[in-house]
């Protein structure tokens, strides 16, 4: 199966998915061993890991790479921010197309104008509804794999208001998008409210210190949602550390006391699969002997 049809395959299941934000194939591969079944690849990390903000500065060719170098390093599903579409709608078709050559199983696409903003800071401009329809419809008209999921993301809430998302969302499954992503709603009752107006697969975003109160994914399932990111969970935590750790180098200029909260050597190469290289070596190695 392709890691669409597997994302599919969650998707009908009973439980939400749950996915993890992860800014590298490692955090990828570290989520999957603690029993993660999807993840999703933030646009906002990204940009971040590149020490720059979430103003669409990257590429589509840049969030492509980055974005299928993770999807390679694991076998989880994995879904992708994809902005505004990097440009017009041509531009998006080959935008699906990249993410899909590069392993995605999805990505969603946004009804702000370029250049965006996060989705829960202010400042945001929105296109016309009408402008995203074409947006919409350009990209699921790209797809190669018919299970490659379109999610339409909608800014309008902060923006125009409650109802103006719902309007939204609706014109935006007219035009063929998988599933809706209504971004920063104000409370849980909002969440609520937007999974009754609106019949479909619905992604909740509980990203931190934003305009959205923190739900549990039993919550959210609770409330209609088949989806939950929490896109820049990983990254902020383990920004915190790394500035703790340089800290302690710059104080005391020794790592001793740091030991116990690190992965072991052993450790990071279980993750990384360091055994099996070394035995794929030593399997070459004997295969090469025996034809000398």
């Amino acid at each position: 199966m392709t890691r669409a049809e597997d994302f599919r395959k969650l998707l009908a299941g009973k439980d939400i998915v749950v996915m993890p934000g992860c800014f590298s194939p490692l955090s990828a591969k570290l989520a999957e061993r603690l029993g993660f079944k999807a993840a999703y690849i933030s646009g906002a990390a990204l940009t971040a890991m590149r020490g720059l903000p979430d103003i669409e500065l990257l590429t589509m060719t840049e969030m492509a790479e980055l974005s299928g170098a993770i999807a390679l390093g694991t076998s989880m599903p994995c879904i992708a921010d994809a902005d505004t579409g990097y440009g017009g709608v041509l531009s998006i078709q080959r935008t699906v197309r990249e993410y899909e050559r590069r392993g995605l199983a999805g990505l969603h696409l946004e009804d702000q104008l370029s250049p965006k903003r996060c989705g829960h800071l202010s400042g945001k401009r929105l296109c016309s509804p009408e402008e995203m329809v074409q947006r919409v419809v350009a990209a699921v008209d790209a797809k190669q794999q018919k299970d490659f999921l379109v999610i339409a993301r909608t800014d309008a809430r902060a923006v125009e208001g409650f109802d103006a998302a719902v309007e939204r969302a609706k014109l935006y499954l007219k035009a063929g998008a998988d599933a809706i992503f209504p971004e920063a709603m104000e409370s849980k009752e909002e969440f609520g409210e937007f999974a009754r107006k609106v019949k479909a697969p619905l992604l909740a975003n509980m990203t931190e210190f934003g305009k959205s109160p923190l739900l549990s994914a039993a919550e959210l399932q609770a409330l209609g949602y088949r989806m939950v990111i929490f896109p820049v969970t990983a990254l902020r935590v383990a920004l915190k550390a790394v500035e703790e750790t340089y800290r302690e180098l710059r104080e005391k200029g020794t790592q001793a006391a740091l030991l116990p909260r690190m992965k072991t050597r052993q450790e990071l190469y279980d993750i990384i699969g360091y055994a099996s290289y070394e035995k794929k070596d030593a399997e070459i190695a004997r295969r090469g002997d025996g034809h000398g």
